[in-house]
């Protein structure tokens, strides 16, 4: 089994870099995924391992073995040193364990619809890592078909949505483009555009989420570009009562999310 002990390891300099840099996790068409959870759900996602690294004194050899008879053959395994775990690390608490994972395609080409009514999670633009990871993570929690991300600001495996999303980016569909694509994604699939505005908008509670729906959502400053409210189906607020006239995206869409699943009466778990 190979060991790296020395933090001036090329290789090793290389993994910085990928949990650093988004041009090199583009470059090279990997990227890092931190503790035991994450990497669990990596698997569950399909995802192609190259290497899995271990920190010995916190994650043991077995615990190893039976990681590796879950991903792919060809997953090289290392042995790295405490001094070494703790410089590639972006959190304190991962379980002594650290995998370096292929990237997948996001195309919309490559998104499936599953079934006839199908509901879609669209964010436009969002910039924060830490908002897009909570609205994978509501998306999860809901059970969402397919989460849409127009105009990215980011790329997906930024470690901070990873972190975020607790891995749920992992095993949600999640499809990428512009908004323009996106909007004719879902036009030629019949597929009603809910967008949250605050003019020409009616009440969540009093609209019909039970076709094939996509509720929009766009950043808290800003709200959505003039290209969603134009082509939008139907416009929906959530009514405030106090000084503010918004709220977080992640809770605006989990909001918005749970009434069409309350509508669909298809919940399957309570939290």
């Amino acid at each position: 089994m190979k060991e790296i002990t020395s933090i001036q390891n090329p290789f090793i300099k290389q993994l910085i870099l990928l949990r650093e840099k988004s041009r090199n996790r583009k470059k090279e068409g990997v990227f890092i995924v931190e503790g035991e959870r994450e990497i669990k759900l990596a698997i569950q996602g399909n995802y192609i391992f190259e290497t899995i690294l271990f920190q010995k004194e916190i994650f043991s050899q077995d615990e190893v073995k039976l990681l590796l008879s879950k991903v792919n053959k060809e997953a090289q395994i290392i042995s790295i040193s405490k001094e070494v775990y703790e410089k590639l690390t972006y959190r304190s608490s991962t379980e002594g364990v650290i995998a370096v994972v292929k990237t997948k395609s996001h195309s919309l080409e490559d998104i499936e619809f599953k079934k006839d009514t199908p509901l879609i999670l669209v964010a436009e633009a969002p910039e924060k890592p830490g908002n897009i990871g909570a609205l994978l993570r509501t998306a999860d929690a809901a059970g969402v078909d397919i989460v849409l991300i127009a105009n990215p600001k980011t790329d997906l495996y930024n470690p901070n949505i990873i972190r975020s999303s607790v891995g749920c980016v992992f095993t949600t569909s999640v499809g990428m483009g512009s908004t323009t694509e996106i909007i004719s994604f879902l036009k030629e699939r019949n597929v009603k555009i809910f967008c949250a505005a605050l003019s020409a908008s009616k009440p969540y509670t009093e609209v019909s989420f039970k076709e094939a729906s996509a509720i929009v959502v766009g950043t808290e400053d800003e709200g959505l570009t003039d290209e969603w409210l134009q082509n939008s189906n139907q416009n929906i607020i959530i009514p405030m009562e106090g000084v503010i006239d918004s709220m977080n995206v992640s809770v605006a869409a989990a909001v918005l999310i749970f009434e069409a699943k309350r509508q669909r009466g298809n919940n399957k778990k309570s939290c």
